[in-house]
C-alpha cells in the first residue's frame, strides 16, 4: 500500500475569538496552505480550527458555519482528499460539515477511550451514537480517523492496552486509526505503532504526531502513512519546501 502524507490546513481563529479578522483572510489562508500542500506532493488535507484558543469541547453555531464556508472552498479548490476535525471533541459537527461540504473523512481525538483533560475534565465518547448519526444523515461515504489513546489526555481506563484500544475502535466503526505521542511534535513510541498495527488488521493505522522527514523511515515500517503539521511548517506557515523534503522521504518507502 502507498504511503499516505495527510496534511493539517490549520483555520485562523473563527469568528467569536479575539484575533478572527474576517472569514475573507481565514479562507485565504486555508487556500495559500492547501495549494502548497497539492504542490508539495500531499496526499490529503485535513481541516481544523487549531487557532481557536481556548477550544470549545462542543462547537458553536458561529464555529461550524465557519467552518462549513472554508471547507466548501477547500473542496472546490482540492484536487485531493479533504478531511475535517472540529477541536475539542465534537465529531457530529465533523460529520455533518464533512457531508454536507463533500469532504472525505473526519478525525476525531476521542472515540472509544475514556480520556481527560485538564482544563475539561472528562471527554464524551459514544461511538454508537456517532456511528448512528452517520447513518442518519447518510454519510456512509465519510471516513472516520480515529485516535485511540490520544496526546494531552490522560487515560481513565486503568491498563488498557494499546492493542485494546484498537481492537474496540475498528469494532466500533473506525476506518482508520491514528497514534499520538504523548504532545504534539512528539512521536509515537515505536512499540504503540507496532502493537497497533498489529492489532488493526486490514484498517489502515497513522502516526498522529511527531513525524518529520528525520524519523519517517523508522515509523514508516509500521503504519500506513501520517499526519503531519508542525514539522512542515515554518514561521507558523507550511512551508513548500519541507512539504517537498518529506515527501520525497516517504516515497522511498511506498
Amino acid at each position: 500500500m502507498k504511503k499516505i502524507i495527510i496534511g493539517m490546513i490549520h483555520l485562523p481563529p473563527l469568528p467569536g475569538y479575539r484575533k478572527y479578522s474576517g472569514m475573507d483572510e481565514v479562507i485565504k489562508h486555508a487556500l495559500n496552505s492547501l495549494q502548497i500542500l497539492q504542490i508539495g506532493g500531499a496526499n490529503a488535507v485535513l481541516v481544523e480550527n487549531e487557532y481557536d484558543h481556548p477550544h470549545q469541547v462542543k462547537a458553536g453555531p458561529e464555529i461550524i458555519a465557519a467552518m462549513s464556508k472554508v471547507v466548501s472552498e477547500i473542496v472546490k479548490k482540492s484536487k485531493i482528499p479533504v478531511g475535517v476535525e472540529v477541536l475539542l471533541n465534537d465529531p457530529k459537527a465533523s460529520l455533518a460539515i464533512a457531508k454536507i461540504c463533500g469532504a472525505r473523512f473526519i478525525r476525531t481525538d476521542y472515540f472509544v477511550d475514556k480520556m481527560w483533560r485538564k482544563e475539561y475534565g472528562e471527554m464524551e465518547i459514544n461511538p454508537k451514537e456517532l456511528i448512528s448519526f452517520k447513518n442518519k444523515i447518510k454519510a456512509n461515504d465519510v471516513k472516520i480517523f480515529a485516535d485511540i489513546q490520544v496526546k494531552y489526555a490522560k487515560l481513565l481506563e486503568k491498563g488498557k492496552t494499546v492493542k485494546q484500544s484498537v481492537s474496540q475502535a475498528v469494532k466500533s466503526g473506525a476506518d482508520g486509526i491514528i497514534v499520538t505521542g504523548k504532545i504534539t511534535g512528539q512521536a509515537p513510541d515505536l512499540a504503540d505503532l507496532q502493537e497497533a498495527k498489529l492489532s488493526a488488521g486490514k484498517i489502515p493505522v497513522y502516526v498522529g504526531s511527531g513525524f518529520s522527514a528525520g524519523n519517517a523511515g523508522q515509523l514508516l515500517k509500521f503504519c500506513n502513512g501520517a499526519i503531519v503539521g508542525t514539522s512542515i511548517k515554518k514561521n507558523g506557515i507550511v512551508n513548500l519546501g519541507k512539504i517537498k523534503e518529506l515527501i520525497q522521504v516517504v516515497k522511498k518507502y511506498d
